[in-house]
């Protein structure tokens, strides 16, 4: 993994071919390349270890230039980080190729290749397939059928987007567990991995299916199923635009995003609650049934998307409605115990996330009432293979470390739990306070982003820190994970979560006056041990940031505080929030590190 990008035009694509994987940046990636059917016949490809400026530099100095081609960002999961494992791998002039995902049975193709004469210059599973097709072009030159014969060999997940030189008007794709989008032009069509990459040269897009197989023309497509049998699928029109992933004024994308926060939680709210009540209604025909039907939910997520979940299941619970959370990559490797009248409910920002995507599958033949995912992309995997998707409305979220998607996520899965609340009997008084505390919620956001500039200096004190540890309880013990998360991904200070009643149970033995200990104070009926638990703290030495609603009273010496004003009690932990990403951010401008693009990690996680 981790960007595609290709094109077929009757103008040098290399433009397209470079913009798009610029867009596909935010995804993370450790090289770059790109391979072209020049005027001449041959496959001219140019790759480098690094980032896309990179790549353009070398092709100002060695241009290349043709009407097909395509293209690739890399994100090392066979083989290190080198130009020899950069994609795209060809297999002499006979055929070169993109992909992403895993193909777990390579170790096996890759000795009967060599035992067939092949000669292997990388350690990728990719450089495989390049070979397989190259050897099913000498029994039979046609390469839609050879890569129809290809894929039947090959064990795992990939995206696949396939070029050869005695092919000037043809591309051929296929998709196995690892998104691809074909997009519509006039005269010329595009392919990607991921909608972003083609905003600027298209809006009209045809989503893949699982196991769809599609060949691209400049005058068309035509798309083939699992079996072979020539398929339709719907073209869709995208409502993003090219200008819809700029930073703006901003310096890095993730401060954009913090900062949009309050419009996008409005955006999710919007149409889905008014004056004072549920609009049900809003979530669809199919989404009420479920919910009258759901007696128990079970939540499957992975990272950041996990700990929103962590934070639902209080809120369910609360209201009476038994909720498990789990990791969807050990999800799907146990034996799991269906409940009946359970509710499966996903949650991804992409979409795509390959873990998740599966446990959905499995999810399928396990009994559950139906499937819900909770989603920010209407054109993902997630969302159609879900029986019902809420949307979040974040729109596109380009930093790797997801702040608008977590915030919204959480919205969400309060609405999720208000409408399971109404099924349970709540009160329509009980209902319009808790409406009027979602009302108000984007408000909340706004007024925290006020502190910027004063959780800026208290950033100052973790530029020498190597570690840092997270505190709460309740709800806010997810917080607190996903605050070290944010501290971890951007500023590579090892930050671990602990819930604040388990300190005496191991995490004390850490603290000393190098560790900051960070921690949410919510007036909430947990107040009083939360503070005593602090109070452990401060006896060791250890170092205070706390943020703390204004009723709270703090009677601890040496600690730093910044106060949150009129913070209501249903919200509190998605407003708690906020700040700690605000924190993570300033510290790790602080670090100077990649803020937008952290080493080692990958916007969409789309292999296991």
């Amino acid at each position: 993994m981790c960007g595609i990008v290709g094109a077929i035009a009757q103008r040098n694509v290399v433009p397209i071919l470079l913009e798009g994987l610029q867009r596909l940046e935010y995804r993370g990636y450790d090289s770059a390349g790109l391979a072209v059917r020049q005027a001449d016949g041959h496959l001219g490809r140019i790759r480098a270890l690094g980032k896309v400026a990179t790549l353009r530099e070398l092709l100002a100095a060695n241009p290349v230039e043709g009407n097909l081609g395509i293209a690739h960002t890399r994100w090392a999961t066979h083989g290190m980080p080198a130009e020899r494992n950069a994609h795209p791998h060809m297999s002499g002039e006979k055929v070169a190729v993109v992909h992403n995902g895993i193909i777990e049975n390579h170790a096996e193709l890759r000795e009967e290749l060599k035992a067939q004469g092949f000669f292997f210059t990388s350690e990728t599973d990719t450089e495989v397939i390049a070979h397989l097709l190259a050897h099913l072009l000498d029994e039979d030159p046609d390469l839609l059928r050879a890569a129809q014969r290809a894929i039947k060999r090959l064990v795992g997940a990939y995206g696949l987007a396939v070029a050869s030189p005695n092919e000037p008007d043809r591309l051929i794709v296929a998709r196995a567990g690892s998104p691809l989008v074909i997009g519509l032009g006039v005269g010329e069509n595009f392919i990607a991995s991921d909608v972003f990459a083609l905003l600027p040269v298209t809006q009209r897009f045809v989503f893949l299916e699982e196991g769809d197989i599609a060949e691209i023309r400049r005058d068309g497509v035509r798309v083939f199923d699992v079996d072979g049998n020539p398929v339709e699928r719907a073209e869709r029109l995208s409502s993003l635009s090219a200008s819809t992933a700029d930073k703006g004024p901003y310096k890095h994308y993730m401060l954009k995003e913090i900062f949009e926060q309050p419009a996008v939680i409005a955006e999710t709210l919007e149409g889905r609650i008014h004056k004072g009540r549920l609009l049900e209604e809003s979530f669809g025909f199919e989404a009420r049934e479920l919910f009258a039907r759901a007696r128990g939910v079970h939540i499957v997520a992975c990272g950041t998307s996990y700990h929103a979940g962590l934070v639902a299941r209080y809120w369910l619970e609360e209201i009476g409605i038994p909720c498990s959370v789990e990791v969807a990559s050990e999800y799907r490797y146990r034996k799991v115990v269906v409940p009946p009248d359970t509710l499966f409910l996903s949650i991804s920002q992409s979409g795509e996330t390959a873990d998740t995507l599966a446990a959905l599958r499995f999810a399928k033949k396990a009994g559950y009432v139906g499937s819900l995912t909770i989603c920010n992309v209407p054109e993902s995997s997630l969302t159609r293979e879900s029986d019902v998707a809420l949307m979040t409305r974040a729109g596109p979220e380009i930093g790797v470390a997801s702040t608008k998607a977590f915030t919204t996520q959480l919205t969400a899965l309060r609405l999720v739990t208000l409408a399971l609340a109404k099924r349970n009997g709540l009160s329509a008084a009980d209902e319009k306070r808790l409406v009027d505390e979602l009302h108000a919620l984007p408000r909340q956001v706004e007024v925290v982003l006020e502190l910027s500039d004063a959780i800026r200096t208290m950033a100052d004190a973790f530029a020498d820190k190597q570690h840092a540890l997270f505190l709460g309880r309740g709800a806010f013990y997810p917080i607190a994970l996903e605050g070290a998360l944010k501290l971890k991904e951007i500023s590579y200070i090892h930050a671990e979560a602990y819930p604040a009643g388990e300190l005496k149970h191991g995490p004390l033995a850490l603290v000393d006056a190098d560790m900051p200990v960070i921690c949410a104070l919510p007036d909430d009926p947990l107040l009083d041990k939360v503070l005593s638990n602090l109070q452990e703290v401060r006896a060791r030495g250890g170092e205070l940031f706390l943020f703390s609603d204004h009723s709270v009273r703090i009677e601890l010496d040496r600690y730093q505080n910044l106060t949150l004003a009129d913070i209501h009690p249903g919200t509190a932990a998605i407003v708690y929030s906020v700040p700690l990403q605000l924190l993570a951010y300033h510290v790790a401008v602080l670090k100077g590190t990649d803020v937008d693009q952290p080493r080692n990690l990958a916007k969409s996680v789309t292999v296991e």
